[in-house]
């Protein structure tokens, strides 16, 4: 049984990772801890492979939210992540 096509391969995730910008946590009001970025590029795969709306995005998949996803992809897409890989 092939592996499904929304997870990312170590080969991809090395040549990704270094291109998507660090974010910074605040010191005062930290907030919760942003997802991994392996982690919501795989749910962004997940949606943009099965077709779904960014708001059903199954939480059991571990993925995160739906609009977490789809700020990051709109985060990565705006730095230019897609044009450098």
């Amino acid at each position: 049984m092939g592996r499904s096509p929304w997870i990312v391969s170590d080969e991809l995730w090395d040549r990704l990772e270094p291109l998507l910008p660090q974010r910074e946590r605040r010191f005062r009001h930290p907030g919760r801890k942003p997802l991994p970025d392996r982690e919501v590029l795989c749910g962004i795969l997940y949606v943009l492979h099965t077709g779904i709306q960014w708001e059903y995005l199954p939480q059991d998949l571990g993925f995160g939210s739906g609009m977490t996803c789809w700020r990051r992809l709109r985060d990565w897409n705006e730095a230019g992540v897609w044009q450098r890989l």
